[in-house]
């Protein structure tokens, strides 16, 4: 499980059109939100990465870098980036799905094809979504078994709001006796 205040696996993954994205190299103000996502398979991936496309701007004005990660290859995030019109969000792909379980992601198996006609993979990660800070620390962490039920960006826009008015630290650090 990673802990909230400590530091993050790394992450490096090849992006569509910015080159090599690593986090460690990362200079944004105040961090970056890092949103693994299941695949070109998955349509509500496909919606929920079109309304982090649309608010990407917001966080960028918070001083906040986005990315959308998923184990799917080059061409398979190509066509998402399509789909959802990606132009201010950074599209990574080729995730390692030993990676992915380094950031403690679930890994699924292929049941075929899904609802929209596209074949899963053979492997893939489940989502999850991460606030990290510039430090490489965890601030906010969220993952999932399954597509649904996913945290709403503009929620964490306004959480990052209040965070960033109140100073407010990380919280879920404990890791003593209970």
């Amino acid at each position: 499980m990673l802990i909230p205040r400590q530091k993050t696996p790394d992450l490096t993954v090849k992006t569509l059109s910015r080159g090599i994205f690593d986090l460690a190299g990362q200079t944004s103000e105040r961090g970056t939100v890092v949103c693994f996502y299941r695949g070109l398979h998955c349509p509500i991936c496909a919606n929920y990465l079109t309304e982090l496309e649309k608010l990407t701007p917001e966080f960028a004005a918070r001083g906040v870098d986005t990315i959308a990660v998923s184990t799917d290859g080059e061409d398979r995030a190509q066509a998402m980036a399509e789909k959802i019109e990606a132009k201010a969000l950074r599209i990574g792909y080729g995730l390692p799905l030993a990676m992915a379980r380094e950031w403690g992601l679930y890994i699924s198996a292929s049941r075929g094809t899904t609802s929209i006609g596209i074949e899963e993979p053979a492997l893939f990660s489940e989502p999850g979504l991460f606030m990290v800070t510039q430090e490489c620390s965890l601030y906010y962490g969220s993952v999932q078994t399954m597509p649904f039920v996913r945290p709403h960006f503009s929620e964490l826009l306004k959480a990052l709001d209040f965070a960033i008015a109140k100073d407010y630290p990380a919280r879920g650090e404990y890791t003593g006796p209970v």
